[in-house]
């Protein structure tokens, strides 16, 4: 299975789940739109899509252009059904792609480690479903999302809504299932967006990366095999009677 790795800079990408991607067997590209290249394969050759973080926010298009390209792509993506999970920002895009509100905190960000529940309807969803009911997430976002119609919500926080379901083939996560603890430290070192509390963060972090982690590969895992079931019925010759 082909899988593309979209970003939106260099301190927000596939980090943890790239060893996951290669380990199941599969091949993980990188690209952006950002970049204005063309990217390694024809964008609807790919059989699964994982859409990253970025520093930008889903309403910048005036500040960055090809936020409407991608916005753009991705409704395409969810015309065609392809396999696609979004995170931090790019479950925020898939929210606009779908026609759904997305802006910014009325309370302030969420930095840091936050509670996080899953709905009732996560029970039975194969990819979200894979994490535990309650568990604490590492947060780092400005901006929220409304949830798209016919979505399903699948957790949430304190503060907002945190993943969602649309359709069959479309999961997103406003939490960093992705991140390392290298990953966060050059977050934490970035005077452009501070955490609130530092040390703390840093403290914090010790404790709970490791769990975490595993947490987050367990995502990974799971929503590379439904987008792998999706690859391989899609491919099985049809049968006539």
């Amino acid at each position: 299975m082909h899988v593309l790795s979209v970003i939106h800079g260099t301190d927000a990408r596939a980090e943890l789940f790239a060893p996951v991607v290669e380990e199941a067997g599969h091949r993980l590209d990188e690209w952006s739109f950002g970049w204005g290249t063309s990217p390694p394969r024809p964008l609807d050759a790919y059989d699964a899509v994982l859409v990253f973080g970025g520093a930008m926010h889903a309403d910048q298009d005036a500040h960055h252009p090809w936020l409407r390209e991608e916005t753009l792509w991705l409704q395409q993506l969810l015309d065609r059904h392809t396999p696609v999970l979004g995170v931090c920002l790019g479950v925020q895009l898939l929210a606009r792609a779908s026609g759904a509100w997305v802006g910014r905190m009325p309370d302030g960000p969420e930095i840091g480690w936050c509670g996080v529940e899953l709905t009732d309807a996560a029970a039975d969803d194969p990819v979200v479903g894979v994490l535990p009911t309650t568990f604490e997430a590492l947060q780092w976002h400005h901006y929220t999302y409304g949830l798209p119609a016919g979505a399903v919500e699948l957790a949430r926080s304190a503060a907002c809504t945190q993943a969602f379901r649309l359709g069959d083939a479309c999961w997103g996560v406003q939490f960093h299932p992705e991140v390392t603890a290298a990953q966060l430290e050059g977050w934490v070192a970035d005077t452009d967006d501070p955490p609130p509390d530092a040390d703390r963060l840093r403290a914090e972090t010790l404790e709970k990366m490791g769990r975490w982690n595993d947490l987050g590969r367990s995502l990974c895992a799971a929503f590379l095999d439904v987008a792998s079931t999706r690859v391989s019925t899609r491919l099985q010759p049809s049968r006539v009677a």
